[in-house]
């Protein structure tokens, strides 16, 4: 079968040097490398998804169970993603651990955010006042909630 080679090489000499190929020996190196890219990027997505969000785990050796559960924790993700973002885009900073400083925000981050979103209401609750009860300041509670949305 005829093939056409791509190699790719890293002039300062920092990445190592790869080789893509086509099939087709007519494609223009170019065309290769353009189809490429997008490639590596939903690779890059799939393997953060295994990594991270439990796809292929052994709960989901079956056709059917990776068929039901990878699009819902897709979705699931992009679902957080795009509730985050606008919440994240206003605060202009991500929240820094203090034994790495973080320059994007993770999905810890976006979880976090979105937890908030959802627990918001229950900042605004009130209850009867009982004698047995003792008011806690609105920075407190604030704070105790920025705690459990980033631990859960």
């Amino acid at each position: 079968m005829p093939r056409r080679w791509v190699l790719i090489r890293d002039p300062d000499g920092t990445f190592p040097t790869q080789a893509r190929l086509s099939t087709d020996p007519a494609v223009a190196a170019e065309q290769i490398l353009a189809w490429f890219v997008p490639r590596w990027q939903r690779a890059g997505t799939f393997e953060e998804t295994r990594r991270h969000r439990g796809v292929q785990t052994p709960r989901q050796w079956s056709d059917l169970a990776i068929g039901r559960t990878t699009p819902a924790l897709l979705g699931l993700f992009s679902l957080v993603t795009r509730l985050a973002h606008p919440s994240m885009a206003a605060a202009g900073g991500v929240r820094q651990a203090a034994w790495y400083p973080k320059s994007l925000p993770t999905v810890a981050d976006a979880l976090a955010v979105v937890r908030r979103q959802l627990w918001q209401h229950t900042l605004a609750c009130t209850s009867d006042h009982a004698a047995d009860m003792q008011e806690l300041p609105r920075s407190v509670i604030e704070r105790l909630t920025a705690a459990l949305c980033s631990a859960a």
